[in-house]
């Protein structure tokens, strides 16, 4: 339920700083997990993940989705590790999983569509993002993404 709560807050609001800490709350409340181990494994890949060791990362959330295949986050980190070593397939993978479980997830939608530009498809990564936009319409990155987009399909490039 406040999960819920936290998605029609971030929906309603036009506050951009309100807009954030609600945010924040979202990814807060998709990384808890009840289990301290599961929790071990995500702080230790999300720490590779930023500190560029990508294998690594990608072997503790190996371990988390192992352990909890019905956690959201565990899918999309993972997904997020196979992307920065260059495996757009099993990215794409991992995050349709995470979003069969999580759809109102517009981390994974976001990187989905990073995905699919990684790979020159313009047109399904323009759904992603605005079906990222649709949960979450304070994605200012991911907005400047979806114009250049259109405006490259519409040749009007700058």
């Amino acid at each position: 339920m406040r999960l819920d709560s936290l998605f029609q807050a971030l929906h309603a609001t036009t506050d951009a700083a309100y807009a954030e800490s609600v945010e924040e709350h979202i990814w807060d409340f998709w990384l808890d997990h009840p289990d301290p181990a599961m929790l071990r494994d995500m702080r230790a890949g999300v720490s590779s993940l930023n500190g560029d060791d990508y294998e690594s990362a990608l072997h503790a959330f190996d371990s988390a989705v192992a352990r909890d295949p019905s956690y959201a986050e565990g899918w999309n980190k993972r997904a997020a590790a196979h992307y920065m070593l260059g495996d757009y397939r099993a990215a794409m993978l991992d995050l349709h999983h995470a979003l069969s479980l999580e759809p109102r997830h517009f981390g994974a939608l976001v990187e989905l569509g990073l995905v699919y530009l990684a790979l020159g498809n313009e047109k399904p990564a323009l759904r992603a993002f605005d079906a990222a936009l649709q949960i979450n319409p304070h994605l200012v990155r991911v907005r400047a993404q979806v114009e250049a987009i259109r405006q490259r399909a519409a040749g009007t490039e700058l």
